[in-house]
């Protein structure tokens, strides 16, 4: 089994595979919690810096932030 890439606490972007619009991708996200896999894929729980809900993600779907700046 693969260990997650991320840790909790670490501040990632989001590029969501459904969807085209980049909004997202300006938006730093924070690593709630590290989910048990999907499909083979890890999941994290992720929430907003400006929103309050929180989301799941796949690995892939996650960039760290430290990349962008």
């Amino acid at each position: 089994m693969t260990d997650h890439r991320f840790k909790i606490g670490q501040m990632v972007f989001f590029h969501p595979r459904w969807r085209r619009v980049d909004a997202h991708r300006k938006t730093p996200y924070q690593i709630t919690a590290r989910l048990p896999p999907t499909e083979g894929e890890l999941q994290y729980r992720i929430r907003s810096a400006f929103e309050g809900d929180e989301r799941a993600a796949s690995e892939r779907e996650l960039r760290p932030a430290q990349a962008y700046t």
